[in-house]
């Protein structure tokens, strides 16, 4: 059988569904039913089970054993001696019927280290970073990167640290707005009095906050290694108050992503539409005011952080006008 990819001597390759320029390693074994993308380097001592699917440019490093049902988009790296579980009743005797295996995803571009354990069912996201051996139990994610056991986000790629979004101690002027690097997001410093009787911040409509206010809601009691938003808007206008204790806000256009701190009832987040927003790393007394341009509609969020880049990087002009 003639091939356009490289199999080691002592490499066992079943399948026929090898990409071109793939490069597979000795003592590998790949069964017949796995499909095996383009350019991929797949390491010495892995084994790849049939019911999977490898994507384009995906590194396998050595020891690596791939079951049914896992799913590797392209670009994937998977470092030495990681695990990918199949199997919700180990020793149980229970065999999964092989319609509802569970399905483990990691997408485009994500990164799993040396000896991390992936529990069966778990999608990892696009960009996504696990670190060396830890033991991923949920979802992780877009852009995330966890670590521990089990696996908690302790900060997302590509985005610098909040200081560099504010000066530490000096916010914005009260009614002044800082502009950021992230597309039509903006810092914004409230009104402050402090006096004998206590401190009072306060927002007014168009002066404050930039558009009109016929929602808030309000997010609190969440534990800090929970993570909420996690999705973008297509119209809705969003101003985030965190009235009380401090949590992080990650706001990403899909060229610039920035971590804001918001340890301030008189510091308020402008985040317009079509900016994929995260909210994490809330202390225990947080309490995290939205106010919103519009009233809840369910068809107004994007969830998806892939369907989110498709739908930024085709409007055009469209984006670049979204707060005008």
């Amino acid at each position: 059988m003639a091939t356009n990819f490289f199999q080691h001597e002592h490499a066992i390759v079943e399948s026929i569904h090898i990409g071109e320029k793939t490069r597979i390693w000795a003592f590998a074994h790949i069964l017949p039913g796995a499909r095996i993308g383009r350019d991929c380097n797949i390491c010495d001592h892995t084994f790849i089970e049939n019911d999977v699917v490898i994507g384009d440019r995906v590194t396998i490093k050595c020891g690596v054993q791939v079951w049914d049902g896992v799913h590797l988009e392209d670009e994937v790296f998977v470092g030495p001696n990681a695990t990918f579980t199949n199997d919700n009743f180990p020793r149980s005797k229970q065999y999964p019927d092989p319609d509802k295996r569970p399905q483990t995803r990691v997408k485009r571009g994500a990164s799993i280290g040396g000896n991390a354990t992936i529990l069966p069912g778990v999608t990892i996201g696009e960009n996504a970073m696990v670190g060396a051996g830890s033991i991923v139990t949920h979802n992780v994610p877009p852009n995330a990167i966890v670590a521990g056991n089990p696996a908690k986000i302790i900060s997302y790629s590509g985005v610098p640290r909040p200081e560099a979004t504010r000066k530490p101690v000096t916010a914005p002027a009260p009614g002044a707005a800082m502009t950021t690097d992230v597309q039509g997001v903006t810092l914004h410093g409230l009104p402050h009095v402090d006096d004998m009787r206590g401190e009072l911040t306060f927002a007014e409509i168009k002066q404050h906050v930039p558009f009109d206010v016929k929602r808030f809601f309000l997010v609190y009691n969440v534990p800090s290694s929970e993570v909420r938003g996690e999705h973008a808007h297509r119209t809705l206008h969003q101003f985030l108050v965190c009235v009380h204790g401090v949590c992080r806000v990650i706001a990403d256009d899909c060229v610039n992503r920035r971590e804001f701190l918001l340890d301030s009832p008189a510091l308020g987040l402008y985040v317009p539409p079509m900016i994929w927003a995260v909210q994490y790393k809330h202390s225990k007394d947080a309490v995290l005011l939205v106010l919103a341009s519009d009233h809840y509609d369910a068809a107004d969020y994007i969830r998806d952080y892939s369907e989110f880049t498709r739908l930024v990087r085709g409007e055009g002009s469209a984006v670049n006008e979204r707060i005008s």
